[in-house]
């Protein structure tokens, strides 16, 4: 007898695609100022970027009004993408070995438009994925098209109401500890990927030791 496989909820950044918030820091402060923006906490300007609430060109202006700095579009686009850094292909790999075994996959993303297209356009580059990620998962969920963002409930109640799961099915991998909490708080199970864990030393032991399994079919290895 086949067991039931746990659905599969993925953040994107620290989990997919390794990021490093110092740089952005830096490199805003070179055109003039330091920058309220860390995985822990940031300031409203972000947040409204990262749920629709700004468009690229609003959220420029905020930047050089909330922090004095002095830089054209490029460069600003330039510092606020300095964060993102690679999605190693074995990452990739494993979630095309994950669909091939019949795991439901999504992600669930706090992002913005910048971001977004930077990413996927890097992605079709380097790897040939017309749609990004996306390509990649059943379906993605990007706090900037959804208009909520983690850690708040409502963008977990979300994601599984379109995806008709159930909390008490679901494995959720995340970087972030506030958001860890959210999901655990709504019955989810979690996989907090603490440095120097990655996905793939973490993912595999989560998926044997999922709960209610009725037989010991092979999880990935």
């Amino acid at each position: 007898m086949t067991r039931k496989l746990p659905n599969l909820l993925f953040d994107f950044g620290g989990v997919l695609i390794n990021i490093d918030y110092g740089l952005t820091v830096e490199a805003m402060r070179g055109h003039g100022s330091a920058i309220e923006f860390t995985q822990a906490a940031q300031a409203e300007l972000f947040d409204q970027m990262e749920t629709g609430q700004l468009t690229p060109e609003q959220f420029r202006v905020g930047l050089r009004q909330h922090y004095g700095l002095t830089a054209t579009d490029a460069e600003l686009d330039a510092a606020w993408n300095a964060m993102l850094l690679d999605v190693p292909a074995e990452r990739l790999a494993l979630l095309a070995e994950l669909r091939a075994q019949g795991y439901q996959t999504a992600l669930l993303s706090n992002t913005n438009q910048i971001h977004i297209e930077e990413i996927n356009r890097r992605l079709k580059t380097q790897y040939g994925l017309e749609h990004g990620i996306a390509d990649c998962l059943d379906r993605v969920f990007y706090s900037q098209q959804v208009g909520l963002r983690k850690p708040g409930e409502e963008i977990f109640h979300h994601a599984l109401r379109e995806m008709n799961w159930k909390a008490e099915e679901t494995l959720f991998i995340e970087d972030s500890p506030q958001h860890i909490a959210t999901a655990q708080r709504l019955g989810l199970h979690t996989l907090f990927l603490t440095p120097p864990l990655t996905l793939l030393d973490a993912l595999p032991a989560a998926l044997r030791a999922f709960p209610n399994r009725e037989s010991t079919a092979s999880a990935v290895s």
